[in-house]
């Protein structure tokens, strides 16, 4: 009997649970280890920032579903882990021993790194429910009050999609209240132009996000490396495309959301071997870390280098195409591996977004995610917005119900019949 531990319970921990259940034999123990006893849906963030979602519409309490399935699920955060011992030290000092571990932590967000920055000081944030929460109440006290806007994205951020989202689901909701006039609104960000999406772009991303952009009266400043946040204004540092300063700004502000840079948690910093300065896990083509051999990771807390350097430093993002694929490689690997195989999956890493702007939105296709691709499409409409809700709905049914099926694969497969991506 082998015990695989999986540390997280996000989007890519809880599937990576059930994976494991199907693939690993009836004698084998999986336990996962959350610093939370739910899963969130954290693509619904934005909307929760705008008041729209509450925490219980996009929460699953993951005990009962876990016990359901033979699965041990212990809430308790990850104070250290030991890897040459096999072990996870808890917070509440409780240490857990493995044979496999599956790291699926998510980020630490380094709000930290810039003055004033955080949802302890100027600026809202829509990375957890918890501060979306947070933020959509604090969007009804500026709605009373209204005053000029930045969203965006700071340097070293490498999740891009949400802070178009969340710029342009607060425009609707601006016209939507007929207060929209007294909003003035500019989207400030580390990429080198607009839709870059720390990717180099998808299909027409570029032009069609400026598009928008001016069709909806909204100012933008690429490049831009952010010095501090005060309570009135972004202060930053714009860049030319070759890297050499331009000059600084102070963007005038009263709500401010920008998304932060990650870094690994602090249970992993610092293990050699097993993670970069950073603090992110590193992992081969199979998602296994190459020192210890019985240590997997999968989803945002994986390191991955941009595949090009850009004027203000960028990371790359992991959608949720992509770590589903990160799942499945790693439940199909561990077995063979505990049969004293070598592992032979590899995961896709396509990559797929459904950017909902609260009425409509746009929509990218990367297959692979990092260029050169087989497919490389975008588009926009009102569809994007009722398949953003059809796959919230959806993936919360597959959480709810403990099931495995490739939610992503199967949807994508769909969407290319329809559009035709496949002649």
């Amino acid at each position: 009997m082998a015990h695989i531990v999986v540390l997280g319970a996000g989007l890519g921990g809880t599937i990576q649970a059930y994976e494991l259940k199907e693939t690993l034999g009836k004698d084998d123990k999986i336990t996962v280890i959350s610093n939370k006893s739910y899963f969130q849906f954290t693509p619904s963030n934005p909307w929760a920032g705008v008041g729209w979602r509450k925490k219980e519409d996009i929460i699953i309490e993951l005990e009962p579903v876990m016990k359901k399935h033979g699965i041990e699920f212990i809430v308790d955060g990850a104070a250290k882990l030991e890897p040459e011992a096999n072990k996870v030290i808890c917070d509440s000092g409780r240490e857990v021993t493995y044979d496999y571990l599956v790291i699926a932590t998510g980020p630490d967000l380094a709000f930290d790194e810039i003055e004033g920055f955080g949802p302890d000081h100027h600026t809202a944030s829509v990375c957890s429910i918890e501060h979306a929460e947070i933020s959509g109440q604090n969007w009804e006290s500026f709605c009373a009050n209204p005053g000029p806007i930045v969203i965006g994205a700071v340097q070293g951020a490498s999740c891009f999609g949400p802070a178009y989202e969340y710029l342009l689901t607060i425009d609707t909701d601006l016209r939507k209240r007929k207060i929209r006039h007294k909003v003035p609104m500019t989207f400030v960000t580390s990429e080198p132009y607009v839709g870059h999406l720390g990717l180099g772009g998808v299909g027409d991303t570029k032009s069609m996000l400026e598009s928008i952009l001016r069709d909806r009266d909204i100012k933008w400043v690429v490049n831009a490396k952010t010095n501090k946040f005060t309570e009135d204004a972004v202060h930053i540092t714009v860049h030319d495309d070759d890297g050499n300063v331009k000059g600084d700004q102070e963007v005038p502000a009263v709500y401010k959301m920008m998304l932060p840079a990650f870094r690994g948690i602090p249970a992993l910093m610092g293990i050699e071997g097993l993670v970069n300065p950073r603090g992110f896990v590193i992992t081969d083509e199979y998602q296994r870390n190459p020192k210890y051999p019985n240590i997997f990771g999968i989803g945002v807390c994986i390191a991955i280098a941009p595949k090009d350097p850009t004027p203000v430093p960028t990371g790359v993002p992991k959608t949720g195409f992509m770590i589903e694929s990160m799942v499945t490689a790693t439940a199909r690997n561990i077995p063979r591996v505990m049969r004293g195989e070598e592992p032979n999956e590899q995961p896709t890493w396509n990559a797929l977004c459904l950017a909902d702007f609260g009425d409509r939105g746009a929509a990218f296709l990367a297959m692979p995610q990092i260029p050169p691709r087989n497919v490389n499409w975008s588009g926009q409409g009102r569809w994007v917005h009722w398949a953003k809700l059809a796959f919230e709905w959806y993936f919360m049914r597959k959480v709810r119900r403990g099931v495995s099926e490739p939610f992503y694969e199967r949807a994508i497969m769909k969407m290319m019949k329809i559009t035709k991506l496949q002649d």
